[in-house]
């Protein structure tokens, strides 16, 4: 279970809890087939139910734990709500979903409240169903499903409040860190370290259960294959919290590459002539009306796709896009505030302007060399 103020997977929109928009990820749905054929064979071999009933006991089984994955988003969403952080919306997998926030938590009681909202309504509904497996008699349909949604909810409770990203305790432990260090950016860092930290001491005791007996081949895989999960979920924290740290360092005044720009109508081999005479560094070649106005961006891509000696003989216009195609951005934008323009509006080159005028050209390939430069120089 996550909550994330960046793009988590969306999924197919369902409907809305709220006012909260809901997807479903597609991926769930052969896992819900899995676990309504797994849980139809264990209700038949258990309770000597005869088909199709029993798989209709699985599938009911499924709702009731997709209704659990529910309510746990819902409570980071509602508490979210109540701090001021909007809800973009909530996506459903069988085992775990992601609830995306508008921004980012303000404060580390914040976050900390908002991370631990979820567990607390899994604990709650495994209560429930814990005094309802308790009344209800074991060799009956509900009291199976009330057994083992007790088991569900108590298990996604316990499991996500260990301390390590991207678990929800591993959000609670960034807030701690963060008000310890004073730094969200760290503090994701070490609670992503944490995570990788947790993911490996798992598959370790994982492995030793096996050969001691206490687990099937099944189990270790199924566990190893969360564990993985959980390594690569950290490992993406710890990228996004080193990324977050260098947002500051995105200055679009000094980003933006310089224009040059050639008349409509002018041979591409003119163009890019004029571009290699020309002193400054990073030229973007740009294609003007006759009152000097910027019209279109020349696509560098599409450009060296033109073969050498057809180049003057194709005008600049073919390989370019026009201005009102592309995104623009304010030169004043803070690095956070470019970030999320472009997740926003996802393209090559953006304009950068400063009131009406347009001042030079952001590539987005200089945005990643910025935020992931040991990335960028392997590449």
């Amino acid at each position: 279970m996550e909550d994330s103020a960046t793009p988590g997977p969306r999924g197919r929109p369902v409907g809305h809890v709220l006012g909260i928009p809901v997807h479903a990820n597609g991926s769930m749905v052969l896992l819900a087939l899995l676990v309504t054929v797994v849980y139809g064979n264990y209700a038949s071999a258990e309770l000597g139910l005869g088909q199709p009933w029993a798989y209709l006991i699985g599938l009911g089984f499924v709702v009731c734990l997709l209704g659990s994955v529910l309510l746990h988003e819902l409570g980071h969403a509602v508490v979210a709500r109540r701090n001021g952080i909007g809800v973009r919306r909530i996506t459903l997998e069988l085992l775990s979903g992601w609830t995306e926030m508008e921004k980012d938590a303000p404060t580390p009681r914040v976050d900390a409240a908002v991370s631990l909202a979820g567990p607390l309504v899994s604990l709650l509904l495994g209560g429930v169903a814990t005094g309802a497996a308790l009344v209800l008699a074991k060799d009956t349909v509900p009291g199976q499903i009330a057994f083992q949604l007790a088991v569900s909810n108590v298990l996604v409770a316990v499991f996500n409040v260990l301390p390590g990203l991207p678990l929800d305790g591993g959000r609670a432990l960034r807030a701690a860190m963060w008000a310890l260090l004073k730094d969200r950016n760290r503090a994701t860092v070490v609670a992503g370290w944490a995570g990788r930290v947790l993911a490996f001491a798992t598959a370790v005791a994982v492995l030793g259960a096996y050969q001691l007996g206490l687990l099937t081949l099944f189990g270790v895989v199924f566990v190893l294959l969360v564990t993985l999960t959980l390594w690569h979920g950290a490992g993406q924290s710890i990228r996004l919290g080193r990324m977050t740290g260098r947002f500051p360092l995105i200055d679009l005044g000094r980003m933006a590459r310089p224009l040059l720009k050639v008349p409509a109508g002018t041979p591409l081999g003119e163009a890019q002539r004029r571009r290699a005479e020309d002193p400054r560094p990073d030229v973007v070649l740009a294609v003007a009306d006759s009152g000097g106005t910027l019209t279109a961006l020349v696509d560098p891509v599409a450009a060296e796709r033109v073969p050498v000696d057809r180049r003057p003989w194709v005008s600049v216009e073919s390989v370019s896009r026009s201005r009102d195609a592309l995104t623009s951005l304010p030169v004043s934008l803070t690095g956070e505030q470019v970030v999320r323009a472009l997740q926003a509006h996802p393209g090559a080159q953006y304009l950068v302007t400063a009131g009406e005028d347009v001042v030079g050209v952001l590539r987005v390939a200089d945005v990643a060399a910025v935020l992931e430069p040991k990335r960028a120089q392997r590449t």
